[in-house]
């Protein structure tokens, strides 16, 4: 039975209005009384004598979206029990915040425990929107700092949940960040995103971002937003740790010490060393005139690739590939490469995907300014061997030494603070080492070599990340730079150069597969790490919590 009241609130049609409007002077036709046995009966109608009692204080019309009288977001029971239970998840101020916020994450948002707000604020809480900006604001320096989309989602993730903002969901591409913050069902969701245009190496940076967000996280240090935002401008106006000279001698040195762990010698060394710092000043030309990392890299793989080749005209009894594969080893985008393939094995496919194709252009532009090189090189008559890459010298303690120098060079190279250059310095030296047990003294193929080592350098990486609750990049980038392939990539652009292409995609394709080694043995020792080591909660269902949401 209709109310009229109800009746009237509903809007009328133009139709309604135009079509059935009583003329002026004419009045309306009454109803029928309700004896009338003419008048027409639903068979809906509630037969006379029959009242059904409504409850009192009944609530009036209203929109099916609005807030039930009797619903609070606060003590709202969950609308969905998993059969094996909700995991109890362990928030322990022990457990670093990464696992901690990763955990929450790869869990449904109905079964996420209540934030408890860390940062203390007054009565009215704080401002959604601004919260929301300072997420995107140390997100992207995260991303633009080249680090995984887990580990910046997980880091986004902190700081809502430190402001006591439950519901909040961050997603992260290569060049976009937004998250949405929705209080609960029945409230409009809030959405916030963010653009990155430029991206920078800066580790210095990096680790202060992750100090910002741990102290975020910590329960004893009250940091207000107007602080977190003091501190965030801070860190973006802070100078790099090392001038641009320094930067420039470091290129030259890395690639000298490639040189030696190849089989060059002093010679070979000054030589690798000149033409990397050759190729770093014109690549900053070319930045200064606005060109694209592709013409950047394109340039500077020229200069090392030149002097190789004029040392070989000039029949000087010089190993001319150790000085070209040195200059290639201080452009190799070891970085992106091994960020690309944890976000692949993570399951952010789409961030993946776009890494792994800006490393792919990257590498391109090298090939052709080498291949451009080369070319002219053979018609000139130089005579450079592919077969060289069979003759690389055994000699433990000098190769030891300069992988350890080139970790520390490659450290300085991305700006790492340092109290962690030692520590990568010696991380490289152990991956060299056991490269070199493992390929030379015990027969084992450069491939498999190279990921047991690249293993070894995530597991350490990760372990000491976790002691000082900070990312894992600065302890594990710059020690997989001795296991590059810079020896393949030469090798195999020479045979291209001389019209042996299928000789040359063959070697190519070694390079391809010691890339993918040291990618997936890094990911591979950091997972190990965390499955031995305490994880948030410490039993089955903590466990459980911290499974990832897709595939088993």
């Amino acid at each position: 039975m209709s109310d009229p009241e109800a009746e009237d609130r509903k809007p009328q049609s133009d139709e309604a209005r135009s079509a059935f409007t009583q003329p002026a002077g004419v009045a309306p036709p009454q109803p029928p009384a309700a004896d009338d046995e003419a008048s027409t009966t639903s068979e809906f109608a509630l037969p006379k004598g029959l009242d059904v009692p409504q409850p009192p204080g009944a609530e009036a019309e209203g929109s099916a979206f609005s807030t039930p009288r009797t619903y609070s977001a606060k003590h709202a029971p969950p609308a969905f029990t998993p059969a094996t239970g909700i995991p109890v998840v362990s928030l322990a101020k022990d457990v670093p915040w990464q696992d901690r916020m990763r955990t929450m994450l790869r869990m449904p948002v109905a079964e996420r425990p209540a934030p408890e707000p860390v940062q203390k604020e007054d009565e009215s809480g704080p401002a959604v929107p601004r919260v929301l900006d300072l997420t995107l604001r140390i997100g992207e320096l995260l991303l633009a700092g080249g680090e995984g989309a887990e580990d910046v989602e997980a880091a986004m993730f902190a700081v809502c949940r430190s402001y006591g903002l439950d519901r909040c969901e961050p997603n992260v591409t290569f060049t976009l960040l937004s998250i949405s913050h929705q209080p609960s069902l029945v409230d409009d969701p809030v959405t916030a995103s963010r653009t990155v245009r430029r991206r920078g190496t800066d580790y210095t940076r990096l680790a202060a971002v992750y100090r910002l967000v741990d102290d975020l996280s910590d329960p004893e240090a009250a940091i207000s937003l107007e602080e977190a935002y003091r501190r965030l401008a801070e860190i973006r106006r802070n100078r790099h740790p090392y001038p641009g000279w320094v930067l420039t001698a470091a290129g030259g040195l890395l690639a000298g010490a490639a040189s030696v762990l190849v089989g060059g010698d002093a010679v070979v060394f000054v030589a690798a060393a000149l033409g990397a710092m050759l190729g770093d000043r014109l690549a900053w030309l070319c930045a200064g005139r606005g060109l694209p990392e592709f013409y950047q890299f394109t340039v500077a793989a020229m200069p090392a690739a030149a002097i190789g080749v004029a040392l070989q005209l000039a029949n000087v009894d010089v190993k001319a590939s150790a000085v070209i594969t040195g200059g290639l080893f201080a452009l190799l985008p070891g970085r992106a490469l091994v960020a690309g393939v944890q976000d692949g094995l993570t399951g952010f496919y789409i961030t993946a995907s776009a890494r792994l194709l800006e490393v792919m252009y990257l590498f391109v532009g090298i090939v052709v300014g080498v291949l451009v090189v080369l070319y002219f090189g053979v018609k000139l008559g130089a005579e450079l061997n592919p077969d060289e890459a069979l003759g690389i010298s055994e000699r433990p303690v000098l190769q030891i030494a300069a992988s350890m120098l080139l970790s520390l060079t490659f450290a300085i190279l991305l700006q790492q603070e340092r109290s962690t250059v030692l520590a990568v310095t010696l991380n490289g030296g152990v991956a060299w080492s056991v490269y070199g047990a493992m390929h030379y003294a015990g027969g084992i193929s450069p491939v498999a070599s190279t990921a047991v080592a690249a293993g070894l350098v995530g597991l350490f990486g990760q372990l000491l990340s976790r002691y000082r609750f900070a990312s894992a990049l600065p302890y594990t980038t710059a020690a997989i730079g001795p296991l590059l392939p810079g020896s393949a990539t030469y090798f195999g652009l020479l045979s291209i150069a001389q019209s042996e292409v299928d000789k040359g995609l063959v070697s190519l394709s070694k390079a391809a597969a010691l890339a993918m080694a040291i990618a997936i043995g890094v990911n591979l020792g950091s997972e190990i790490s965390r499955l031995f080591l305490r994880v948030p909660g410490g039993t089955a269902a903590g466990r459980r919590a911290a499974k990832r949401t897709r595939g088993f």
